[in-house]
């Protein structure tokens, strides 16, 4: 079995990407098994926290031994859907473990989306500061962590996936590109929250700018972007360019 982990931050096209591999006959998906773990260890104030969390193993550490000791017959590859802001007091160290990919988006695009949800967002929560953190840490243990932006994605997402399933050492299908409209079984409890657009596709959306960016936000803005810089410097680019 191949673990494989995105880490990603919230609104940035994870659940399609999510519901991409759950195509793959060879892949069992795992939709944020940390959200528990983090809810509980920040108290943060996550929309349906108190109907969420009784659903939830809320022990981070114990959640992923469990997951990477699986034996998983008939499947070659263990999708977990992962932010990396829920990793909160958990060692890193079971990442040596998993082959790691990372998601990003523009904050520019992304923060006017997360603050509906989430209307005093800071750079914690959108998890860039992290995932740079993760990704350096990653390199200097000679991993070579895929990191892939949205946009390009929802731009040309058979050439994404394509290099993506290179870099995982797993075959491409045609089969990653749709599904079926509605909720799948692997989603977790707090879809009727955050999952709406992604129940409603069929398929990667087309990618379309936003408009205007709200003057309220620029401060985070100014917060996020060295590091969304930094990460998609080194992220897949296709030829239709930024």
């Amino acid at each position: 079995m191949k673990a494989v982990c995105l880490w990603s931050g919230p609104r940035n096209v994870s659940t399609a990407l999510m519901y991409s591999f759950a195509q793959r006959a060879d892949t069992r998906v795992v939709d944020e098994p940390l959200y528990g773990h983090f809810l509980r260890v920040t108290g943060a104030d996550h929309p349906g926290r108190d109907d969420i969390m009784p659903l939830l193993d809320c022990d981070g550490p114990r959640v992923i031994q469990q997951l990477l000791s699986q034996t998983l017959a008939g499947e070659d590859v263990l999708f977990m859907k992962l932010m990396a802001h829920h990793l909160v007091d958990i060692d890193f160290g079971f990442m040596a473990q998993t082959r790691n990919i990372f998601l990003i988006r523009d904050p520019k695009e992304m923060l006017p989306s997360l603050t509906i949800q989430l209307p005093h967002a800071t750079l914690a929560d959108t998890g860039l500061k992290m995932q740079w953190e993760l990704f350096s840490w990653l390199e200097e243990l000679g991993q070579t962590p895929a990191i892939i932006d949205s946009r390009e994605l929802l731009l040309d997402p058979s050439g994404v996936l394509r290099q993506l399933c290179r870099n995982l050492d797993i075959e491409y299908t045609d089969d990653m590109l749709t599904w079926r409209a509605g909720p799948i079984e692997e989603d977790g409890p707090w879809a009727p929250y955050w999952y709406h657009a992604v129940h409603k596709s069929t398929g990667f959306a087309p990618y379309v700018a936003k408009g205007d960016f709200p003057v309220h936000l620029q401060p985070l803005l100014a917060e996020c972007h060295p590091w969304y810089e930094k990460l998609y410097s080194r992220a897949f680019h296709t030829d239709r360019g930024k």
